[in-house]
């Protein structure tokens, strides 16, 4: 995965902050936080999660998928853009 090379920096600081959520709802949950909040720490978690994986997802479309070799067709950039919103609503 050489091409998230140049985004290594800003993955890994979102990896970090899921990391915080997560020892968040651990902490929720030994304090015995209302359920109600737990399930929001959840759901934000569960979020950024979503969002990691749409944003690799979309670099591995347009770097592995499309051939880098050549320039994609306009009828193949259209159905990755196409790809990549459809798995990005899905993941909301």
């Amino acid at each position: 995965m050489t091409h998230t090379l140049r985004e290594k920096e800003k993955l890994r600081l979102r990896v970090r902050r899921i990391r915080g959520q997560i020892d968040a709802i651990e902490r929720a949950l030994g304090e015995e936080q209302d359920c109600g909040d737990i399930l929001q720490l959840i759901t934000a978690a569960r979020g950024a999660m979503n969002g990691l994986m749409a944003e690799l997802l979309e670099d591995h479309v347009r770097f592995h998928v499309l051939d880098q070799g050549r320039k994609p067709t306009a009828e193949q950039s259209v159905a990755a853009d196409q790809l990549v919103d459809i798995v990005r609503s899905y993941l909301k």
